[in-house]
Protein backbone atom coordinates (compact mmCIF):
# COMPACT_ATOMS: atom_id res chain seq x y z
CA UNK A 1 0.00 0.00 0.00
CA UNK A 2 1.27 3.50 -0.79
CA UNK A 3 1.67 6.21 1.96
CA UNK A 4 -1.12 8.15 3.78
CA UNK A 5 -2.14 10.90 1.64
CA UNK A 6 -0.45 8.94 -1.41
CA UNK A 7 -2.61 7.68 -4.48
CA UNK A 8 -1.25 3.91 -5.69
CA UNK A 9 0.38 5.33 -8.93
CA UNK A 10 2.94 7.26 -6.62
CA UNK A 11 5.35 4.39 -6.12
CA UNK A 12 6.48 1.79 -7.66
CA UNK A 13 6.97 -0.84 -4.46
CA UNK A 14 8.75 -3.69 -6.68
CA UNK A 15 11.65 -1.72 -7.49
CA UNK A 16 11.54 1.75 -5.76
CA UNK A 17 11.53 4.03 -8.19
CA UNK A 18 9.02 6.27 -9.64
CA UNK A 19 7.29 6.16 -12.92
CA UNK A 20 4.74 8.67 -14.82
CA UNK A 21 0.85 8.02 -14.54
CA UNK A 22 0.79 8.71 -18.46
CA UNK A 23 0.58 6.88 -21.07
CA UNK A 24 2.03 8.35 -23.85
CA UNK A 25 0.78 6.66 -26.91
CA UNK A 26 -2.52 7.75 -25.27
CA UNK A 27 -1.30 10.92 -25.09
CA UNK A 28 0.09 11.08 -28.53
CA UNK A 29 -3.65 10.13 -29.89
CA UNK A 30 -6.19 11.90 -27.71
CA UNK A 31 -4.12 15.31 -27.41
CA UNK A 32 -4.91 18.66 -28.69
CA UNK A 33 -1.28 19.66 -29.25
CA UNK A 34 0.69 19.40 -32.37
CA UNK A 35 2.24 16.30 -33.88
CA UNK A 36 5.04 15.75 -31.85
CA UNK A 37 3.53 16.11 -28.34
CA UNK A 38 4.66 12.31 -27.34
CA UNK A 39 7.98 12.95 -28.20
CA UNK A 40 8.11 16.07 -26.06
CA UNK A 41 6.24 13.85 -23.23
CA UNK A 42 9.24 11.36 -23.67
CA UNK A 43 11.63 13.47 -23.58
CA UNK A 44 9.51 14.77 -19.93
CA UNK A 45 9.66 11.52 -18.76
CA UNK A 46 12.93 10.12 -19.59
CA UNK A 47 14.52 13.66 -18.25
CA UNK A 48 12.61 13.11 -14.78
CA UNK A 49 13.48 9.36 -14.31
CA UNK A 50 17.27 10.37 -15.11
CA UNK A 51 17.20 13.28 -12.91
CA UNK A 52 15.94 10.75 -10.15
CA UNK A 53 18.99 9.28 -10.62
CA UNK A 54 21.26 12.45 -10.31
CA UNK A 55 19.52 14.87 -8.42
CA UNK A 56 21.68 18.55 -8.25
CA UNK A 57 23.94 18.28 -5.10
CA UNK A 58 24.10 22.32 -3.69
CA UNK A 59 27.29 24.11 -5.59
CA UNK A 60 29.67 25.60 -2.62
CA UNK A 61 28.34 29.02 -3.91
CA UNK A 62 24.74 27.85 -2.94
CA UNK A 63 25.93 25.72 0.33
CA UNK A 64 27.33 29.68 1.81
CA UNK A 65 23.67 31.09 1.67
CA UNK A 66 21.74 30.74 4.71
CA UNK A 67 19.37 27.63 4.74
CA UNK A 68 15.78 28.73 5.10
CA UNK A 69 13.69 26.18 7.42
CA UNK A 70 11.83 25.01 4.45
CA UNK A 71 14.85 23.17 3.06
CA UNK A 72 16.65 22.62 6.51
CA UNK A 73 15.40 19.35 7.30
CA UNK A 74 15.14 17.96 3.91
CA UNK A 75 16.27 14.11 3.29
CA UNK A 76 19.07 13.57 0.98
CA UNK A 77 16.81 11.39 -1.33
CA UNK A 78 14.95 13.45 -3.80
CA UNK A 79 13.97 11.31 -6.80
CA UNK A 80 11.57 13.38 -8.78
CA UNK A 81 11.75 16.63 -10.50
CA UNK A 82 9.82 19.81 -10.09
CA UNK A 83 9.21 21.97 -13.36
CA UNK A 84 8.20 25.39 -12.59
CA UNK A 85 5.71 26.42 -15.40
CA UNK A 86 4.53 29.55 -16.21
CA UNK A 87 0.72 29.23 -17.67
CA UNK A 88 0.34 32.75 -19.31
CA UNK A 89 -2.11 35.48 -18.70
CA UNK A 90 -5.13 33.41 -18.75
CA UNK A 91 -5.65 32.95 -22.48
CA UNK A 92 -5.26 28.82 -22.99
CA UNK A 93 -4.29 29.66 -27.03
CA UNK A 94 -1.25 31.72 -25.22
CA UNK A 95 0.03 28.32 -23.02
CA UNK A 96 2.99 26.97 -24.35
CA UNK A 97 3.30 23.62 -25.91
CA UNK A 98 6.06 22.24 -23.42
CA UNK A 99 3.32 23.56 -20.31
CA UNK A 100 0.56 21.98 -21.22
CA UNK A 101 2.77 18.41 -22.16
CA UNK A 102 4.03 18.66 -19.16
CA UNK A 103 0.36 19.28 -17.78
CA UNK A 104 -0.88 16.26 -19.21
CA UNK A 105 2.19 14.13 -17.84
CA UNK A 106 2.12 15.58 -14.18
CA UNK A 107 1.50 13.24 -11.11
CA UNK A 108 1.14 16.55 -9.10
CA UNK A 109 0.38 20.18 -9.77
CA UNK A 110 1.10 22.94 -7.46
CA UNK A 111 -0.49 25.91 -8.91
CA UNK A 112 -1.69 29.37 -7.82
CA UNK A 113 -5.35 31.57 -7.70
CA UNK A 114 -4.46 33.17 -11.00
CA UNK A 115 -4.17 29.96 -13.34
CA UNK A 116 -7.30 30.37 -15.49
CA UNK A 117 -10.14 27.40 -15.41
CA UNK A 118 -9.30 26.06 -19.06
CA UNK A 119 -5.42 25.47 -18.42
CA UNK A 120 -6.41 23.47 -14.89
CA UNK A 121 -8.57 21.70 -17.66
CA UNK A 122 -5.31 20.78 -18.70
CA UNK A 123 -4.12 19.01 -15.59
CA UNK A 124 -3.97 14.73 -16.35
CA UNK A 125 -6.99 13.53 -14.64
CA UNK A 126 -5.24 11.59 -12.62
CA UNK A 127 -2.94 14.19 -11.34
CA UNK A 128 -3.05 15.56 -7.41
CA UNK A 129 -4.16 18.82 -7.56
CA UNK A 130 -2.98 21.53 -5.13
CA UNK A 131 -4.72 24.60 -4.91
CA UNK A 132 -1.89 27.10 -2.97
CA UNK A 133 -3.33 30.54 -4.56
CA UNK A 134 -1.82 33.83 -3.44
CA UNK A 135 -4.08 37.04 -3.30
CA UNK A 136 -3.24 40.30 -1.56
CA UNK A 137 -4.32 39.66 2.26
CA UNK A 138 -5.92 36.11 1.38
CA UNK A 139 -3.07 33.04 0.97
CA UNK A 140 -3.74 29.40 1.14
CA UNK A 141 -0.22 28.45 2.12
CA UNK A 142 2.47 30.66 3.27
CA UNK A 143 5.89 30.57 0.78
CA UNK A 144 7.66 28.57 3.07
CA UNK A 145 4.89 25.90 3.28
CA UNK A 146 4.96 25.76 -0.52
CA UNK A 147 8.22 25.04 -0.92
CA UNK A 148 8.43 22.38 2.03
CA UNK A 149 4.91 20.71 -0.10
CA UNK A 150 7.28 20.65 -3.56
CA UNK A 151 10.10 19.41 -1.70
CA UNK A 152 7.42 16.20 0.18
CA UNK A 153 5.89 15.65 -3.20
CA UNK A 154 9.27 15.48 -4.94
CA UNK A 155 10.28 12.73 -3.11
CA UNK A 156 7.41 10.89 -4.49
CA UNK A 157 6.85 11.12 -7.46
CA UNK A 158 8.56 11.55 -10.77
CA UNK A 159 6.49 14.42 -12.48
CA UNK A 160 6.20 17.39 -10.04
CA UNK A 161 4.59 20.85 -11.72
CA UNK A 162 4.40 24.48 -10.09
CA UNK A 163 2.28 25.98 -12.08
CA UNK A 164 2.22 29.72 -11.79
CA UNK A 165 -0.08 32.60 -13.67
CA UNK A 166 2.29 34.26 -16.54
CA UNK A 167 5.96 34.02 -15.98
CA UNK A 168 7.33 32.10 -13.20
CA UNK A 169 10.38 34.59 -13.69
CA UNK A 170 8.68 37.88 -14.07
CA UNK A 171 7.29 38.78 -10.62
CA UNK A 172 6.40 35.27 -9.84
CA UNK A 173 8.62 34.13 -7.10
CA UNK A 174 10.09 31.57 -9.55
CA UNK A 175 13.57 32.00 -8.83
CA UNK A 176 12.87 32.02 -4.71
CA UNK A 177 11.51 28.48 -5.24
CA UNK A 178 14.13 27.59 -7.78
CA UNK A 179 17.21 28.34 -5.62
CA UNK A 180 15.36 26.78 -2.35
CA UNK A 181 15.01 23.61 -4.11
CA UNK A 182 18.49 23.11 -5.58
CA UNK A 183 19.96 24.25 -2.36
CA UNK A 184 17.52 21.15 -0.86
CA UNK A 185 19.22 18.69 -3.98
CA UNK A 186 15.57 18.43 -5.73
CA UNK A 187 15.90 18.72 -9.40
CA UNK A 188 14.10 21.90 -11.10
CA UNK A 189 13.87 23.27 -14.44
CA UNK A 190 11.49 26.53 -15.60
CA UNK A 191 9.07 26.45 -18.52
CA UNK A 192 8.60 30.08 -19.22
CA UNK A 193 5.31 31.68 -20.12
CA UNK A 194 3.74 35.15 -21.60
CA UNK A 195 3.97 37.46 -19.12
CA UNK A 196 0.57 39.49 -18.58
CA UNK A 197 2.91 42.71 -18.54
CA UNK A 198 3.38 41.80 -22.56
CA UNK A 199 -0.06 40.55 -22.95
CA UNK A 200 -1.94 42.26 -21.56
CA UNK A 201 -1.13 45.70 -22.89
CA UNK A 202 -1.48 43.68 -26.70
CA UNK A 203 -5.09 42.27 -26.03
CA UNK A 204 -6.20 46.03 -25.40
CA UNK A 205 -4.48 47.57 -28.02
CA UNK A 206 -1.64 49.15 -26.31
CA UNK A 207 2.08 48.45 -27.97
CA UNK A 208 4.90 49.24 -25.75
CA UNK A 209 7.00 50.15 -28.11
CA UNK A 210 6.56 52.38 -31.25
CA UNK A 211 8.81 54.35 -33.09
CA UNK A 212 7.06 57.32 -33.24
CA UNK A 213 6.45 57.18 -29.05
CA UNK A 214 8.66 55.06 -26.84
CA UNK A 215 12.38 53.27 -27.37
CA UNK A 216 12.72 51.97 -23.69
CA UNK A 217 10.23 50.13 -21.53
CA UNK A 218 10.63 49.15 -17.64
CA UNK A 219 8.76 46.46 -15.78
CA UNK A 220 8.45 47.53 -12.31
CA UNK A 221 5.93 45.27 -9.19
CA UNK A 222 4.01 48.06 -7.72
CA UNK A 223 3.47 45.54 -4.77
CA UNK A 224 6.89 45.30 -3.00
CA UNK A 225 7.76 43.04 -0.21
CA UNK A 226 8.79 43.46 3.66
CA UNK A 227 12.32 42.84 4.05
CA UNK A 228 13.49 43.26 0.34
CA UNK A 229 17.30 43.98 -0.64
CA UNK A 230 16.20 47.79 -1.36
CA UNK A 231 13.18 49.79 0.70
CA UNK A 232 11.09 50.92 -2.10
CA UNK A 233 11.20 51.25 -6.11
CA UNK A 234 13.68 54.49 -7.66
CA UNK A 235 10.17 55.82 -9.14
CA UNK A 236 12.16 58.65 -10.17
CA UNK A 237 14.99 56.75 -11.89
CA UNK A 238 12.33 54.84 -13.97
CA UNK A 239 10.38 58.11 -14.37
CA UNK A 240 13.50 59.64 -15.93
CA UNK A 241 14.79 56.64 -18.01
CA UNK A 242 11.52 54.90 -19.90
CA UNK A 243 9.15 55.84 -22.23
CA UNK A 244 6.99 53.13 -21.25
CA UNK A 245 6.27 52.03 -17.39
CA UNK A 246 4.78 48.74 -17.11
CA UNK A 247 3.21 48.19 -13.28
CA UNK A 248 2.47 44.83 -11.72
CA UNK A 249 0.13 44.65 -8.84
CA UNK A 250 0.03 48.39 -8.67
CA UNK A 251 -3.42 49.03 -8.47
CA UNK A 252 -3.63 49.12 -4.45
CA UNK A 253 -0.47 51.18 -4.43
CA UNK A 254 -1.91 53.50 -7.53
CA UNK A 255 -1.91 56.95 -5.96
CA UNK A 256 1.64 56.52 -4.22
CA UNK A 257 2.94 55.26 -7.56
CA UNK A 258 0.97 58.41 -9.49
CA UNK A 259 2.16 60.70 -7.15
CA UNK A 260 5.95 59.66 -7.38
CA UNK A 261 6.09 59.49 -11.00
CA UNK A 262 4.46 63.62 -11.10
CA UNK A 263 7.21 64.89 -8.33
CA UNK A 264 9.75 62.43 -10.47
CA UNK A 265 8.78 64.90 -13.27
CA UNK A 266 6.40 63.11 -15.63
CA UNK A 267 3.54 65.58 -16.33
CA UNK A 268 0.41 64.99 -14.74
CA UNK A 269 -1.48 64.64 -18.57
CA UNK A 270 0.63 61.09 -18.90
CA UNK A 271 -1.87 58.94 -20.77
CA UNK A 272 -1.83 55.60 -18.32
CA UNK A 273 -3.91 52.03 -18.70
CA UNK A 274 -5.10 49.80 -16.31
CA UNK A 275 -5.82 46.77 -17.74
CA UNK A 276 -8.18 44.02 -15.22
CA UNK A 277 -8.13 40.45 -16.33
CA UNK A 278 -5.87 40.71 -19.33
CA UNK A 279 -6.37 38.14 -22.07
CA UNK A 280 -9.37 36.56 -20.21
CA UNK A 281 -13.28 37.02 -21.41
CA UNK A 282 -13.58 39.37 -18.43
CA UNK A 283 -11.32 41.59 -19.71
CA UNK A 284 -11.57 45.51 -18.34
CA UNK A 285 -9.77 48.72 -19.23
CA UNK A 286 -9.69 52.24 -17.93
CA UNK A 287 -7.38 54.54 -19.77
CA UNK A 288 -6.73 58.26 -18.43
CA UNK A 289 -4.00 60.24 -16.88
CA UNK A 290 -1.71 60.10 -13.72
CA UNK A 291 -3.75 63.42 -12.26
CA UNK A 292 -7.04 61.57 -12.96
CA UNK A 293 -6.62 57.51 -13.06
CA UNK A 294 -7.05 57.37 -8.93
CA UNK A 295 -10.26 59.29 -9.11
CA UNK A 296 -11.36 56.76 -11.97
CA UNK A 297 -10.72 53.95 -10.25
CA UNK A 298 -12.42 54.71 -7.14
CA UNK A 299 -15.90 55.71 -9.55
CA UNK A 300 -15.45 52.50 -11.12
CA UNK A 301 -14.74 50.50 -8.38
CA UNK A 302 -11.69 49.24 -10.48
CA UNK A 303 -9.93 46.45 -8.90
CA UNK A 304 -6.85 43.97 -8.85
CA UNK A 305 -5.57 42.09 -10.36
CA UNK A 306 -4.80 44.42 -13.34
CA UNK A 307 -1.59 45.78 -15.01
CA UNK A 308 -0.64 49.23 -15.76
CA UNK A 309 0.85 51.07 -18.52
CA UNK A 310 2.33 54.53 -18.39
CA UNK A 311 3.58 56.06 -21.53
CA UNK A 312 2.53 58.29 -24.69
CA UNK A 313 1.81 54.84 -26.18
CA UNK A 314 -1.32 54.73 -24.54
CA UNK A 315 -2.59 56.55 -26.86
CA UNK A 316 -3.01 54.52 -29.55
CA UNK A 317 -5.71 52.64 -27.84
CA UNK A 318 -7.92 54.46 -29.65
CA UNK A 319 -6.81 53.47 -32.62
CA UNK A 320 -5.80 50.16 -32.32
CA UNK A 321 -7.61 47.89 -29.62
CA UNK A 322 -10.05 47.43 -32.52
CA UNK A 323 -7.32 44.99 -34.20
CA UNK A 324 -6.86 43.19 -30.92
CA UNK A 325 -6.68 39.76 -30.93
CA UNK A 326 -10.18 37.62 -30.72
CA UNK A 327 -10.57 36.28 -26.35
CA UNK A 328 -11.64 33.35 -26.06
CA UNK A 329 -14.48 32.79 -24.22
CA UNK A 330 -14.56 30.00 -21.62
CA UNK A 331 -17.21 30.65 -19.38
CA UNK A 332 -19.62 29.36 -21.54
Amino acid sequence: MPPSGYSSHDLNADNNTLRSTTDLSELSEHSNTVTGASQIASHIVSSSQTSSLESPMPSSASSDRAVSPATASTPASVLGKVYLVGSGPGDPGLMTLKGKTLLECADVVVYDALVSPPILDMINPHAEKINVGKRRGRHSLVQEDTTRLLIRKAQTHAIVVRLKGGDPFVFGRGGEEMEDLVVAGVSVEVIPGITSGIAAPAYAGIPLTHRKHASSVTFVTGHESAGKYRPEVDWEAIARSSETIVVYMGVHNLPHITECLTQAGLAPTTPIALVRWGTRPDQQELIGTLETIVQQVENAEFSAPAIAIVGSVVSLHDTLSACRPAIFDWRN
